[in-house]
């Protein structure tokens, strides 16, 4: 381990999954996207973080669409022996059943935009000393049946914290990216115990104050199944009296193992990913404090070449502090329409290359990119095709699409079908297309390239959102439904659009709101208002929108309000 990441204390940062970069397929989607613009962020402020995940080995999974839709779901396989910069020289067990299970690792070196390091660690169990099956473990990123995913959680929460003290790493706290890795509070716990003459008739035998002022938890959905739970009937076994289980049962709930409740009870700093989130959060699991703060991008990942360019010239320094995009009104209108030009060329050629659809400069597309699922909605925009072609028949305009859907989840692969069926029906009408295989470099791409973002949930199951924030940075104003971040960021008519008049209006109305708006506001301005007043809108997103959520304000407040409470 190199010297420089262990001559001082650090915070451990567990996710599940973590973007380290697009061709390393470590990550499914906004989590895995969340946590490397949070490490990324870490290291451009100097903050000593070390992140903890799996080494997924053959990744979420690589997707490949026929003609009609249709999902097929390939391993995305990497090699860490290529794109890691060292293996890691510890090895720790891990106890699974009735026997030990070997964890190693490796090192992944995480440099932000000046070139600041920041320490990633991917566990890896595919080693000689295990059994095949205990050698696949961290295969597979959210793969595999309940018993394969309880392993994974244990490899991840209690490897997780063995191999950091394995590594003469200083961990002063801990903070649970979801609930995937909150058995490290077990692990704490046991390290944290008393001597057995020091416990007193009734009482614990554990210091649980010591450990929940080192643990922080951020939860990020409020979708019942975005909550990992585990009968105990699976999980006795699996964790074979790890701990005590009436003292388990008294924190992760009495019927199943809630990951959720077990990281709730067990943290001292609990927040949501947005302020209405953080409000829903507290109604879904009263008696907990959950505090609010609101996720952010990383600038310089998510901001197109043409447009960092053009900040560079007129507001140096935007990369380190993204508050001085306040000030992007500043920026001539032609070199916001040429930076625009440059990055929607660079999506044109995108949709050629992979779709073989051709797109037109002069004509707005709309994009939506997302995990393909219910609740996500992306066939509200098709809730009426004659309504939809109508309305392109007055103002012209392009759709994109993009996204996969959990392997195991047939109602949205039955969704990716239905849209290509949409596809198919309005031809000739708007053009269209279904990129494949969703990865950090087609979100990039998308989200600089569109003229107006779409965001469609199913309110209040948004917990944040990033991906308008994303857009932001590149000019692109939101047309979305007021949820998650949305709420906080819509300005209506200055960065964006809401689909809906209210937070609490009811979804049912949501098609008729899309509709009214795009063809009775978005479209005009683009096309007959003058030129000025849609950059108007772009030059709002940006320094509204862009200025203020970006990663960095979120990490200071994680810094100030969790880590050093």
């Amino acid at each position: 381990m190199h010297e420089e990441f262990i001559s001082q204390a650090r915070t451990a940062y567990f996710s599940m999954e973590i973007a380290l970069r697009a061709d390393i397929p470590t990550y499914s989607g906004g989590l895995g996207v969340l946590a490397g613009d949070t490490l990324r962020s870490a290291a451009d402020l100097g903050l000593p973080l070390v992140g903890v995940t799996l080494v997924s080995r053959e990744g979420y999974f690589r997707q490949e669409l026929d003609a009609r839709g249709h999902q097929t779901e390939h391993p995305d396989h990497w090699d860490p022996a290529e794109r890691c910069h060292c293996v890691l020289k510890a090895k720790i067990t891990v106890p699974i059943d009735d026997r030990q299970v070997w964890v190693g690792g490796w090192l992944y070196v995480l440099e932000g935009y000046r070139g600041a390091r920041q320490p990633v660690i991917l566990l890896d169990t595919d080693l000689p000393e295990n059994a095949g099956d205990d050698r696949t473990l961290t295969h597979h990123l959210y793969g595999g049946d309940a018993a394969y995913r309880l392993k994974q959680e244990v490899v991840l929460g209690v490897g997780g914290v063995r191999m950091l003290h394995a590594l003469g790493f200083d961990i002063r706290q801990y903070h649970m990216n979801e609930g995937h890795s909150a058995l490290l509070t077990l692990e704490l716990l046991r390290r944290h115990a008393y001597a057995p003459d020091d416990v007193r008739p009734g009482e614990p035998r554990y210091d649980i104050p010591l450990v929940r002022a080192m643990c922080n938890f951020t939860t990020h959905t409020p979708v019942e199944a975005g909550h990992d739970q585990f009968p105990y009937e699976l999980a006795l076994p699996i964790l074979n009296e790890f701990i005590d289980f009436t003292l388990l049962k008294s924190f992760a709930g009495p019927d199943n193992l809630n990951m959720t409740r077990l990281a709730l009870s067990l943290s001292d700093f609990v927040n949501g990913v947005a302020k209405r989130h953080a409000e829903v959060s507290r109604r879904m699991f009263p008696g907990y404090r959950v505090r609010a703060i609101t996720n952010g991008v990383h600038p310089f990942t998510w901001t197109a070449p043409s447009f960092a360019t053009l900040y560079d010239r007129y507001l140096p320094g935007w990369g380190h502090e993204p508050e001085l995009l306040v000030r992007a009104d500043q920026i001539p209108d032609d070199a916001i329409r040429q930076a625009h030009v440059e990055a929607k060329q660079a999506l044109i050629d995108t949709v050629k290359d992979r779709c073989g659809v051709t797109l037109h400069p002069k004509v707005p597309i709309l994009g939506f990119a997302r995990r393909m699922t219910g609740y996500k909605r992306p066939d509200l925009l098709f809730s009426d095709l004659e309504r939809l072609k109508d309305i392109a028949g007055q103002w012209p305009f392009q759709i994109v699409l993009a996204g996969k859907a959990h392997p195991q989840d047939e109602g949205g692969k039955r969704l990716i079908e239905t849209l290509h069926g949409h596809i198919a029906a309005l031809a000739g009408s708007i053009p269209m297309a279904f990129v494949p295989n969703y990865d950090m470099q087609i979100a990039r791409t998308l989200v600089a390239g569109v003229d107006v973002w779409l965001n469609t949930p199913l309110r209040p199951l948004e917990a944040s959102g990033t991906s308008g924030m994303k857009a932001a940075y590149n000019g692109v104003p939101s047309l979305s439904v007021l949820d998650g971040w949305w709420i906080e960021g819509c300005i209506e008519g200055v960065t964006g659009w809401a689909i809906g008049d209210s937070a609490t209006a009811p979804n049912s109305s949501d098609a008729a709101s899309l509709y009214e708006k795009l063809e009775q506001v978005v479209l005009p301005l683009y096309y007959y208002a003058a030129r000025e007043r849609w950059i108007a809108v772009m030059k709002g997103a940006i320094c509204k929108n862009a200025s203020f959520f970006n990663s960095h304000r979120m990490m200071r407040r994680y810094v100030t309000e969790a880590y050093l409470h």
